[in-house]
């Protein structure tokens, strides 16, 4: 699940982790250390990430700017590929929340596109 290789976003998709440092791994639990691009938000954020592979990737922002956000990804196989669900409860700050105010279905298109890009290299 290339989701789950949190080692490598920054080499997969710099364009939106231009930094990535996984802090701990035990188990399927793992904590990352991410500097994010939202779109044209630069998030910096602590993240611990829970898989079930391959059907779940739960993602707990446990410290930063988005601190108390949850992001449930769920993986649906289907006869002609997979559907990603994802179920995202953003909790920003200042500027953030500002922006988040006015801009919603911008943080999800901004999302999405983090999301197509994963899927494009999963697809090669």
């Amino acid at each position: 699940m290339i989701l789950s290789d949190y080692e490598n976003y920054q080499k997969l998709l710099p364009q939106h982790f231009p930094s990535v440092r996984v802090r701990s791994v035990r188990g399927n639990v793992s904590v990352v250390e991410e500097h994010m691009n939202l779109g044209s938000l630069e998030l910096l954020i602590m993240a611990k990430h829970v898989t079930k592979a391959p059907v779940l990737h739960e993602v707990f922002v446990i410290g930063g700017d988005a601190k108390g956000s949850h992001i449930l990804q769920e993986f649906v196989e289907l006869s002609k590929g997979t559907r990603i669900i994802v179920d995202a409860d953003l909790k920003l700050k200042g500027k953030m929340k500002m922006s988040s105010m006015f801009g919603k279905n911008k943080f999800e298109e901004d999302y999405a596109k983090i999301l197509s890009d994963f899927a494009k290299i999963a697809e090669n």
